[in-house]
C-alpha cells in the first residue's frame, strides 16, 4: 500500500514490516474492570496471567465515551469509531431487530442494521479476500458489534443454545448443532458452586445486605433444580464463559481458521462477569472469585488454542466493553457517604402528563423517554404543531433534574459543541456519543459513585456514566510484533483497530477516531 509507506518513511524512519499471523483473536470481557487485575494478580495463574506477562499493556485506557453500556462498547472494539459514529449509543438502540428473528429458538430478533461504518474486519477481508470471521458471546450484542454488518459465522446463546438470527443465515450449521445437542446448561441443574480457592484466599465479607437483591448472598451457590430453568440461569454462573470458550474453539475446529492463507478474525466477548458484578458488585467475594475462574477458563482456551494455530501465529487484543461502579451502599461505608441512588423518572413522568393535556391526547404517550443518562424527544413535530415549544419544555425539565441530589450536571447537547474536551472529560465523553440526528435533548450526568435506580425498586451494582469508575478498562495486545510493556499514555478503545491495521498494513476503510499505539509496536 503506498500511502503507508509513504508516511513510515517521512523523517527517515522506515516502519516495521507488516506481520501476517494467521489469526487475530479479539477478547472482550463484559464489566472487566483493570483494578481487577492487579488487586489479585498474585492469584493469577491462567490467560490473563500470560497476557500481562509479556503483552503491551495499557493502564491507562478507556472507553472514552459518555454511556458505558455493552452495545457502545462492543461497537468500539474493532471500528476505530466512537459511537457518534458507529451509531450505537445504548443497549436500547443496539441490535434488537424484529425483522431478524432468531433460529430454532424463541427470543428478541438481532442484527447489526443500526451499525454505521465499517470494521477491521471488512478491512482484512478488502486486502485478503479469503479472510473468515466467528464472533461469539454469551450477548447477542456482544457477538454482533464487533463485526459489524458482515454476514460472517456469528452466534451467541438463548435458552440454552447457541443461536444466530436470519440476518446471517436461514439454518444453524451442523458444528453449531452438535455442540448444542451436547445439552451442557440443561445437564447444569441443581450443581453446586463453591469457591475455587479456600475461603482465606479472600478477603471479601461473603455476604453483604445489598447484594442480589438480598438473595443467595453466600457460598455455595446453586443452578436451579429444573433443567429449563437451570438453561436460562446458566447465563449468570461462571461456566457460562468456559462453554463460551469450548463453543469458539468448536467453531474454530469446524471452520478452519487460521489454517489459510489468508489471516481469520476469532471475537470472542465474555459476559459471565457483568452478570455477577451486576448482583454482587465489584468488591464481593463472588466477583473475586469470578475472575479467578475466568483467568484458568481463560488459559485453558489459549493452551488449546496455540496448539491447533501456533504461538507464533495468533495476535491477541484483551478489553472490556465498560467497568462499573460500586453498589451506592457499599461506597457510604468505604468513604463516600453521599453515594446514592438517582432516579427522575418521577419528573419525566409528570411532564410527559402535562404534555398528554397540553395535547389532549387520547391515551398516555411517551413525549419524553429517559434512558441511561439521555433524555429523547420522541415527537417533537407533533408538540410543535400544537404550538407547543419543546425548548421551554427542555428548560423547564433540565431545572428539575439539575435540582436532584445526585444529579452533577444536565447539559444540552449544542452546548456540548464549544466545551473544552481536554478540560472537562464529561463534555469530551458525551461528544464521542451523541449523533446529531438521534433526536436527544438533554444528557444527565451523576456524581461520582452514584448510581442510577432503575423502575420497580430494581436494584444493582450499574454502569453508564461517564465517570472513570465506568469508563475505565483493560487493554492488552500480545503476539508477533508486540513490543511487550507497560504504557501509561492514555489509550482507547477505539484505538485498537487502527493498531491492528498498521501492524498488517491495512487500510481503514472508515476514517478512525482513534490512533495507532505505535509504542507497542515493535521495530
Amino acid at each position: 500500500m503506498i500511502l503507508p509507506l509513504v508516511l513510515s518513511l517521512v523523517g527517515g524512519v522506515r516502519a516495521p514490516a507488516p506481520i501476517k499471523p494467521r489469526l487475530v483473536v479479539m477478547i472482550t470481557v463484559d464489566q472487566l474492570r483493570p483494578d481487577y487485575l492487579t488487586r489479585w494478580r498474585g492469584q493469577l495463574t491462567g490467560g490473563f496471567l500470560q497476557l500481562l506477562s509479556v503483552g503491551a499493556v495499557f493502564p491507562n485506557a478507556f472507553q472514552d465515551h459518555a454511556v458505558t453500556e455493552t452495545a457502545p462498547g462492543h461497537s468500539t472494539v474493532l471500528s476505530g469509531r466512537w459511537p457518534v459514529h458507529t451509531g450505537i449509543i445504548t443497549n436500547v438502540l443496539g441490535v434488537g431487530d424484529s425483522t431478524a428473528p432468531l433460529i430454532d429458538v424463541n427470543g428478541p430478533g438481532a442484527s447489526p442494521r443500526r451499525f454505521r461504518g465499517t470494521e477491521f474486519f471488512d478491512w482484512l477481508a478488502a486486502a485478503q479476500p479469503a479472510s473468515r470471521a466467528l464472533s461469539v458471546s454469551r450477548k447477542d450484542r456482544g457477538a454482533i458489534l464487533p463485526i459489524g454488518t458482515s454476514r460472517q459465522e456469528v452466534y451467541w446463546y438463548q435458552s440454552g443454545m447457541f443461536t444466530t438470527s436470519r440476518y446471517y443465515r436461514d439454518s444453524l450449521p451442523t458444528w453449531v448443532k452438535a455442540f448444542n445437542a451436547l445439552r451442557v446448561p440443561f445437564k447444569s441443574a441443581g450443581r453446586e458452586f463453591g469457591t475455587l480457592l479456600a475461603d482465606s484466599a479472600y478477603a471479601e465479607p461473603d455476604s453483604e445486605p445489598w447484594e442480589n437483591g438480598g438473595r443467595d448472598l453466600t457460598f455455595p451457590h446453586h443452578m436451579p433444580s429444573d433443567s429449563a430453568r437451570a438453561a436460562a440461569a446458566f447465563a449468570g454462573y461462571p461456566p457460562m464463559d468456559s462453554l463460551t470458550l469450548a463453543f469458539a474453539l468448536a467453531g474454530l475446529e469446524a471452520l478452519k481458521l487460521g489454517k489459510g492463507e489468508a489471516t481469520d478474525l476469532l471475537a470472542v466477548s465474555l459476559s459471565t462477569t457483568d452478570a455477577i458484578g451486576h448482583a454482587y458488585g465489584p468488591d464481593s467475594r463472588e466477583i473475586h472469585d469470578q475472575v479467578l475462574r475466568l483467568d484458568r477458563y481463560f488459559g485453558w482456551f489459549l493452551d488449546r488454542l496455540f496448539a491447533k494455530i501456533g504461538r507464533d501465529r495468533v495476535l491477541i487484543v484483551l478489553t472490556a466493553d465498560h467497568g462499573v461502579t460500586p453498589y451506592p451502599e457499599f461506597s457510604r461505608a468505604h468513604g463516600h457517604p453521599d453515594a446514592r441512588w438517582v432516579s427522575v423518572d418521577t419528573i419525566v413522568a409528570a411532564v410527559n402528563q402535562q404534555l398528554d393535556r397540553r395535547a389532549a391526547a387520547p391515551a398516555p404517550r411517551a413525549w419524553l423517554e429517559f434512558d441511561t443518562g439521555v433524555l429523547f424527544v420522541k415527537d417533537n413535530g407533533r408538540l410543535a404543531s400544537l404550538g407547543i415549544r419543546i425548548d421551554s419544555v427542555l428548560t423547564d425539565v433540565a431545572h428539575r433534574i439539575a435540582a436532584v441530589p445526585g444529579v452533577a450536571r444536565v447539559d444540552r447537547p449544542d452546548s456540548l459543541a464549544s466545551a473544552d474536551t481536554a478540560a472537562d472529560p464529561v463534555a469530551r465523553r458525551w461528544r464521542h456519543l451523541i449523533p446529531p440526528d438521534a433526536g436527544i435533548g438533554l444528557v444527565v450526568s451523576l456524581d461520582d459513585w452514584d448510581a442510577w435506580s432503575y423502575s420497580g425498586g430494581l436494584s444493582y451494582a450499574a454502569h453508564g456514566q461517564p465517570s472513570d469508575l465506568d469508563a475505565h478498562v483493560p487493554l492488552v495486545f500480545w503476539g508477533k510484533g508486540i513490543r511487550g510493556g507497560s504504557y501509561g499514555a492514555r489509550a482507547s478503545t477505539v484505538d485498537i483497530a487502527p493498531t491492528l491495521a498498521r501492524l498488517m498494513d491495512l487500510a481503514p476503510l472508515s476514517i478512525p477516531d482513534g490512533r495507532v499505539l505505535t509504542e507497542a509496536i515493535a521495530p
